[in-house]
This record gives C-alpha cells, structure tokens and sequence, in this order.
C-alpha cells in the first residue's frame, strides 16, 4: 500500500511538472501569449490535459517491476562509454527501422503494416503541424509592403519569406490536407482487415480497435469539409463544421491517455528493451546448473 501510494505521488508530481513546463513553453514561444490565438484555447486545455495524463500513466507504467528493471539496465548498457558510439549507431538504425519503416508491424502482414505506416504518418506530421500553430511557437505575416508575400516566424524569430502563390505556399498551408488523405487511407486498410479477418473480429473491443479509428477518421474528415468549405462554396457551413472539428480534436486529445493510442508513447521504450535484450546476447550467459547450457543473458538472471 505504502508503496503504491508513493508510486502514485511520484507519478503525479511528473504530471504537474511535465504540464508546467509545456505550459511555460507555450507562454514563452508565443511571445507572452502575443502570437497565441484565443480561439484556439480549447485545444491548448487539451493538450495540457492529454500531457498530465500521458505523463502520469507512463510514469505509473515506468514504475512497474519489469518496465523498471529494463529502464534502468537498458540507460546502463547503452551509456557503457565503452559501447557508446556503437550503441548510437545501433540506436538510429532501430530507429528507423523499427519506428519509421515500422518493419516489426510489416512483418505481420503488407496490409496491415501499410495501415499503420500510414496511420502513423499522418498522425506525425498532423501532430508537427497542429501543435506549433495552436501554441503560437509558429506563425505567418505578411512582409511590409508586399502582400504577396509571407514571413514565416518560429518563437517570434523570422526564419524565410515565400510567395503565397507558389508551390511552397501551396504545399504548406495544406500540410493538414496530406495528412489527413494518409490517415483516410490507413483507417480504411485497418476497417478492411476488421471485416475480412475473422481473428481480428474475435478478439477487437470497440473502445480499443475500433473508437481510435473512427476519432482519426472523424478528424480527418472534418478537417477536409473545412478546407473544401473555404476553398470551394465560400465558406458555407464553415461555422459549424470548425466547432464539430474541434469537439472531436479534444475528446481525441482527452482519450489518449487512456486508449489504445497511449501505445504512441510507449513504442520507443519498448524498442529500447530491444536493444537491451540484444546487447545482452553479447555478453556473458547465464548457464543452467544441470545441463550447463546458456538460456539467458546474465544481466537478466
């Protein structure tokens, strides 16, 4: 009791850290709040809500005996100042291939590796878009004097000018556009193999297998009836569609730490763990004392 109790506190004190400090950052970023849109305020208290909760969780989640064992001996094996530059390497390449290849899910089936990559995807670059823009670390103006032009400014420092009408300006005031065709793409693989694979229909909860897919598809599409609103039929419904895309962003925001999209956050501790197990393969084994064969690494016995 005593010990879940102290786990608990910990766990908390993360959470109001982690919010603080994002916090202070929006307040920073923004300039003091100059750059910050009050509309957008909504969005803010959700992402301050979805940090503690995700904090809190992966702190409870962190403190776990085996999670906690792995955590600690994995920073130890890879800190090893004589393994270090390898373990960088090794690092990036798990990286890459783990995280942004997403081989271990391609392995599972090209379908249903491809869904999640472009799940993934457009979930990623939504997130480097949205997040920045909400909490005004990012924002755009017109150069004085030349209202075909655009500053690009990034916490109030100006970074590069485009022409609106151009290429660049196209392929970014549209970021949210290819995201969310990625995300539409994925959700629809990730229905399909729910309808035709009857392992998958057995085993599926609808809180966690389906509502994440259905919020991602709400959001996607939502934000596309906005973009086509403003672009093509002068803005018709704009009012309503931004308040229904809005209701949906924040109860994604406030179902991520308890849903199945918590894993997001717990995939590069889990390839850590990989690379743990893989560097103790490496060194001395632990050898069973009857038949003396290794069946495991000594660092884990």
């Amino acid at each position: 009791m005593l010990e879940g109790s102290l786990h608990k506190r910990i766990a908390v004190l993360s959470s109001l850290l982690t919010s603080a400090i994002l916090a202070s950052l929006i307040v920073v970023g923004s300039r003091n709040l100059n750059h910050f849109d009050a509309a957008l305020v909504g969005y803010t208290f959700a992402t301050l809500f979805a940090t503690f909760g995700i904090t809190y969780r992966y702190a409870m989640w962190l403190q776990r005996p085996p999670t906690r064992m792995y955590w600690r001996r994995g920073w130890s094996v890879f800190l090893t100042p004589r393994f270090l530059g390898s373990n960088l390497l090794e690092a990036s390449r798990r990286f890459f291939v783990a995280f942004a290849a997403n081989r271990f899910i391609f392995r599972r089936g090209r379908l249903r590796g491809l869904a999640h990559w472009l799940i993934m995807w457009g979930c990623v670059l939504a997130a480097i878009i949205t997040f920045p823009l909400v909490w005004g670390w990012i924002h755009f103006e017109t150069v004085p004097g030349r209202l075909d032009l655009y500053r690009t400014y990034i916490f109030g420092f100006p970074l590069n000018t485009f022409p609106i009408e151009s290429l660049t300006g196209f392929v970014i005031f549209h970021g949210l556009v290819w995201s969310a065709f990625l995300v539409i793409a994925g959700v629809m693989l990730a229905f399909r193999r729910r309808m035709v694979d009857h392992a998958a229909v057995t085993l599926q909860l609808f809180v966690e297998d389906v509502l994440p897919l259905i919020l991602l598809f709400a959001i996607s599409i939502t934000g596309l009836m906005l973009t086509a609103s403003y672009t093509w039929i002068k803005g018709y419904g704009y009012d309503f569609l931004a308040i229904l895309h809005a209701i949906i962003v924040i109860v994604t925001l406030l179902y991520l730490p308890f849903g199945k999209l918590f894993h997001i956050f717990q995939r590069p501790a889990q390839i850590g763990v990989a690379f743990y197990k893989e560097a103790g393969t490496r060194g001395p084994q632990a050898a069973c004392q009857r038949c003396g064969r290794p069946y495991a690494s000594a660092m884990r016995r």
